[in-house]
């Protein structure tokens, strides 16, 4: 059964929206950042950067936490956020070149993610979660929303069509060519279906922000800790999520770019793969997997298909079955010597969608020795892996859509 309430959204005005709301900070290179700081007064850039404002950018740590509350503050004083009167959910779409996403955000629960009711599908870093459980102390708020992904539900997505068809709260477009829309939820009955719908749904999965999550999840028992009167309805207990149906995901493959042979030469390394893998040289030839355990390859000039030779290798589980870990205990471990996989000295990984080209340029110009493709995971094998009390590999899914900060912000301090 999972939780979800509405809650008051501190939101931009209908006027500064599509100036106000950014992609996430790490997606902007500096030229650009700093662009959109200097022409746009409003961006919410301005907040999660404090110091530009006294041309200071390198302030780190709990006294940038700090700044970045004071920012959010002034924000709010000047009217540019202004926070709803009643609890509501929200209905958001994002139109694309290619897909429309439409889901609700909401508040979601802390308790669903102890009792396993919001279930993970990666690993997260202990540095990275206290890192921005600080941040969240500091700041009181989050500003993006998680994106959790549910079975696809009839009665969730009469509301989904209901809003769809009445005018938006926000429309408008990004210099990306994305159409966004946002429509507020506060009639009671349409609260209560939402509600229930979710009542009545047993696992909610995360897509992208497992360390958002836990971060909410960490902080919310240090502050259960230091509350004598915690009852466990403070909204401290909750955090801001995404919620859109598996059907509507989209879901990517990463490449794997390795710096190295691990000391083999090319003859030796091709040799070492015909344990695992029939290999086929397509020379100039661009080539794409187009089945499960089938990948693609490029090494010294010529693009490689390699298909797995299903009697050299054992299927223990559903984790073993997915191509992203078949390719870690095949040829990243025991050839290429990357035990860690998330070891950047050895190894990168690249959301591309060029249709292969990454996987040669970046090999051509020398930066890497050999690049690994393979086809994107699905939702099906994720929830199997999930569900199995499994965790993937780094790096094995690209999902959208990614969502922008500062559309709806939830306060719990």
């Amino acid at each position: 059964m999972a939780i979800v309430k509405p809650f008051k959204a501190i939101r931009p005005t209908r006027d500064k929206v599509a100036l106000v709301a950014s992609k996430s900070y790490e997606l902007y290179d500096k030229d650009f950042l700093n662009a959109n700081l200097a022409f746009n007064p409003y961006t919410f850039l301005h907040v999660v950067n404090p110091g530009y404002k006294y041309q200071k950018q390198d302030i780190t740590g709990e006294q940038r936490f700090k700044l970045v509350h004071n920012r959010y503050l002034e924000f709010k004083e000047d009217n540019i956020f202004v926070q709803d009167e009643q609890p509501s959910f929200y209905v958001y779409k994002k139109v694309t070149a290619t897909n429309t996403f439409c889901g609700i955000i909401a508040a979601t629960s802390v308790e669903d993610y102890h009792n396993n009711v919001i279930k993970i599908h990666e690993r997260t870093l202990k540095e990275r979660e206290l890192l921005f459980e600080n941040y969240l102390k500091n700041t009181g708020f989050n500003a993006e929303p998680v994106l959790l992904t549910y079975p696809d539900d009839t009665d969730i997505n009469m509301i989904l069509n209901k809003y769809q068809n009445q005018r938006a709260e926000y429309e408008f477009s990004t210099t990306d060519k994305v159409l966004h829309f946002l429509w507020q939820v506060n009639d009671v009955n349409d609260i209560e279906i939402i509600t229930k719908s979710f009542n009545n749904i047993d696992t909610l999965y995360i897509a992208d922000g497992h360390h958002r999550t836990t971060s909410s999840c960490l902080l919310a028992k240090n502050l259960a800790k230091e509350n004598p009167n915690h009852t466990g309805k403070e909204d401290y207990n909750f955090f801001m999520s995404y919620l859109l149906s598996e059907s509507q995901l989209s879901i990517y493959e990463f490449n794997r770019f390795i710096k190295d042979l691990n000391g083999l030469s090319v003859e030796e390394f091709l040799i070492e793969l015909d344990t695992y893998f029939r290999i086929e040289n397509r020379g100039q030839e661009l080539y794409k997997p187009k089945e499960k355990h089938h990948f693609s390859m490029y090494l010294n000039g010529d693009f490689y298909a390699l298909y797995l030779r299903k009697s050299a290798y054992e299927f223990s589980d559903k984790l073993s079955e997915l191509d992203a870990e078949i390719l870690y205990r095949t040829v990243l471990k025991p050839i290429l010597g990357i035990n860690d996989i998330r070891n950047a000295s050895k190894i990168i990984y690249s959301q591309d969608k060029s249709d292969g080209l990454e996987l040669k340029n970046k090999v051509d110009n020398g930066e890497f020795k050999v690049s690994f493709g393979m086809l994107p995971t699905n939702i099906q094998e994720i929830k199997n892996i999930v569900d199995a009390n499994l965790v993937m590999p780094p790096k094995t899914t690209y999902i959208e859509p990614k969502l922008r900060s500062a559309l709806t912000i939830y306060e719990f301090l």
